[in-house]
């Protein structure tokens, strides 16, 4: 399944009035899809993905997570939700400093109520599809940037989600590893069919994607030339 926005609003606070970061977007991404999110700093890209994580809830509209309707659900139903079928990639990776690339991700196991030994074998394929086969039993210190930002991405998709969310994964990498990481997410959203949304500063890896939007003032358009 996919994940379908429609008309969505979202506002903020902004002393008497209200700021509107989302102005009516819809977005519909397909399984095995990448759709790259393009625009300004403070255009509304973290709030576009902060609502399709369901970390926030819109002022209107719908927010459709494989087929389940977010609309109306409780806090325990979108924090289960997000477990089970949303990963998230951020800027920066977040590792555990004392754990293993392996534990990053049988931590996962865990938060979803699974036993992170049972997990293990998991981890270890996820890694070597990150090409990480050999940095199992490395702690965060232990890698490069690139390497942390790949265990980021496979950890994001320990929980096996339909919706795979990445946030500027490239900003602390030079231009070939972020090549590198992003050609990693469009393979794998390949594989593994996730729905995926990508937010990224740099227009030169969005000939990956296969599709591209822009984020203006909070409405989303179709760039000129994608």
């Amino acid at each position: 399944m996919s994940l379908n926005l429609t008309d969505v609003t979202l506002t903020y606070p902004d002393g008497d009035g209200r700021l509107t970061a989302l102005d009516r977007v819809d977005l519909e991404v397909p399984p095995g899809s990448v759709t790259a999110v393009v625009g300004p700093s403070g255009s509304g890209k973290s709030s576009l993905l902060a609502v399709a994580a369901t970390l926030i809830t819109p002022d209107s509209g719908r927010v459709v997570v494989d087929g389940t309707d977010t609309t109306g659900l409780s806090r325990r139903e979108l924090a289960t939700l997000r477990r089970t079928t949303i990963g998230m990639v951020f800027q920066q990776p977040n590792l555990l400093p004392s754990l293993t690339a392996a534990e990053q991700l049988q931590v996962m196991a865990h938060l979803a109520g699974r036993s992170p030994r049972a997990a293990r074998p998991r981890a270890l394929e996820l890694l070597e599809a990150v090409g990480l086969a050999g940095q199992a039993d490395r702690r965060p210190h232990q890698l490069s940037g690139g390497q942390r930002q790949r265990v980021n991405i496979a950890r994001a998709l320990m929980n096996e989600p339909r919706v795979l969310l990445v946030d500027e994964p490239t900003s602390a990498l030079d231009h070939e590893r972020g090549a590198a990481v992003v050609g990693l997410v469009t393979e794998l959203t390949r594989l593994r069919g996730t729905a995926t949304v990508l937010v990224t500063h740099d227009h030169a890896h969005l000939g990956a994607a296969d599709r591209v939007v822009e984020v203006r003032d909070g409405r989303l358009t179709v760039p000129a030339v994608a």
